[in-house]
C-alpha cells in the first residue's frame, strides 16, 4: 500500500502532463511476429513490424498493417498514427491503424524516440521536438514504399500525439492532412498548467526546482525516472485519485489497456523542454492542408481540442462524440468515427 501510495503520488506530480514491406533495402525489425497488442488481430489486414531512423540516426520501432490482398502495382493512401503521450504502440494507436488498413490504407502505428521498442537513450526522455520529428520520419518511411503514393500521405495523432502530429504538419508539406483525437497541447499543460491555473511564480518554483534535478541528474549519471504504472494490470482504481487520474489508471493500470511496455511518466527534466517549446505557435500554417479534430462529448481535454480548433484556419473540421470520455477515443471502436476519419482522409489524400 506505502508502494502504491508512493507512485500515485509521483503521478499526480507528473502526470497531469500525461493526460498526458517491400522496398530495396528493407528495414524490417528482426524478432519474431508475435501479436503482442492490447487489441486483437484483424484477418484484414497483414501486419509486419519495421524499423528505421529519424533524422537524428533514432531507430523507431513500427507497426505496418496493409489490406489483405492489395495489388502491389498500385499506391495505396498512408497514414502515420501517434500514440497516446505515454503510450506504445500496441495500445490506441494499433487500433486506429489497423482499423484504417482495414479500410484500404497503407498505415504504421509507432513508438516515439526513447520508449517502447524504439531506441534511443536514456529511456522515457519525452521531447516536443523529437517526438514531432518522429511524424516527420514515418513520412519518410512510407514515402519510400514501392506501394504507396508519397503524396497522399497524412498523420493521426491521439492524445499527446495529436499535438506532435500537428506541430509536424506545420512544416512537414508533405503531410497532406491531419486528424486528431483526444489532443492534448502537452506544452500548454507543462508550462500553463491545468486550464492554464499556473501563475508566473509557480513556474519559476517548477523550472528552479528542475534545474536543480539537472544537477542530481548529471551526479548520478542518470536522469530521474518517476515512477510508472505498474507491471502487472492492477484490478481496481485505488482510492483517493482525482477523476483524471481515476481515467488514466482505468486504461494504462487495469486490463482495458495496459501494456508492459507502457511506463507513464517520463524522465522529469523533460518538462523544460516542453515549457520552452510551444506546439501551436505556427497552426495556421498548415491551411490549406485540413485538419479534422476529434473529441468526446465528456472529454476532461476538451479545452485543449476547442481552442486548438479554434486557432486553425480552414479548411478545418470538429466532430463531437457523444458521451465519450478523453480515453474512450483510445480504444473504444464503437464511438471513435472511423467512418469518418476514412471519408476526411479519402477526400483529402488524392
Amino acid at each position: 500500500m506505502k508502494k502504491t501510495l508512493s507512485i500515485l503520488k509521483t503521478m499526480k506530480a507528473v502526470l497531469p502532463v500525461l493526460a498526458m514491406a517491400l522496398t530495396i533495402n528493407p528495414v524490417y525489425a528482426e524478432e519474431a511476429m508475435t501479436w503482442d497488442k492490447t487489441f486483437r488481430q484483424s484477418d484484414k489486414v497483414v501486419h509486419e513490424k519495421v524499423t528505421y531512423s529519424n533524422r537524428y540516426g533514432i531507430r523507431l520501432s513500427a507497426d505496418m498493417y496493409l489490406p489483405v490482398g492489395i495489388d502491389k502495382s498500385k499506391k495505396l493512401p498512408a497514414l502515420v498514427v501517434g500514440t497516446p503521450y505515454g503510450g506504445v504502440k500496441e495500445q490506441g494507436a494499433g487500433i486506429y491503424a489497423q482499423t484504417m488498413a482495414e479500410r484500404g490504407f497503407a498505415t504504421i502505428a509507432f513508438d516515439e524516440s526513447y520508449n517502447g521498442e524504439s531506441g534511443g537513450e536514456p529511456r522515457h526522455i519525452s521531447s516536443p521536438e523529437i517526438f514531432s520529428e518522429d511524424f516527420s520520419a514515418g513520412v519518410d518511411f512510407l514515402g519510400t514504399r514501392p506501394f504507396v503514393d508519397r503524396n497522399r500521405i497524412g498523420a493521426i495523432g491521439i492524445c499527446g500525439s495529436g499535438a506532435f502530429a500537428l506541430k509536424a504538419a506545420q512544416v512537414d508539406q508533405r503531410i497532406k492532412a491531419v486528424a486528431t483525437a483526444s489532443m492534448y497541447d502537452m506544452s500548454r499543460v507543462i508550462r500553463n498548467g491545468w486550464q492554464d491555473s499556473m501563475t508566473a511564480e509557480e513556474r519559476t518554483r517548477m523550472l528552479t526546482e528542475l534545474g536543480e534535478q539537472r544537477w542530481k541528474d548529471f551526479e548520478n549519471g542518470a536522469p530521474m525516472l518517476p515512477e510508472g504504472f505498474p507491471a502487472v494490470a492492477a484490478e481496481s482504481i485505488p482510492q483517493g485519485l482525482d477523476p483524471i487520474m481515476s481515467e488514466f489508471w482505468e486504461y494504462y493500470a487495469m486490463p482495458r489497456g495496459h501494456h508492459p511496455r507502457s511506463h507513464g511518466p517520463f524522465t522529469a527534466t523533460g518538462n523544460m523542454a516542453f515549457t520552452n517549446f510551444p506546439l501551436m505557435n505556427f497552426v495556421t500554417e498548415i491551411s490549406p492542408r485540413p485538419i479534422l479534430f476529434i473529441m468526446g462529448e465528456k472529454a476532461h481535454s476538451r479545452y485543449l481540442t476547442e481552442d486548438a480548433y479554434g486557432m486553425a484556419k480552414e479548411p478545418k473540421e470538429m466532430v463531437i462524440v457523444p458521451g465519450a470520455r478523453h480515453i474512450d477515443l483510445y480504444d473504444r471502436v464503437d464511438m471513435i468515427p472511423f467512418d469518418r476519419l476514412e471519408q476526411f482522409f479519402t477526400e483529402n489524400l488524392k
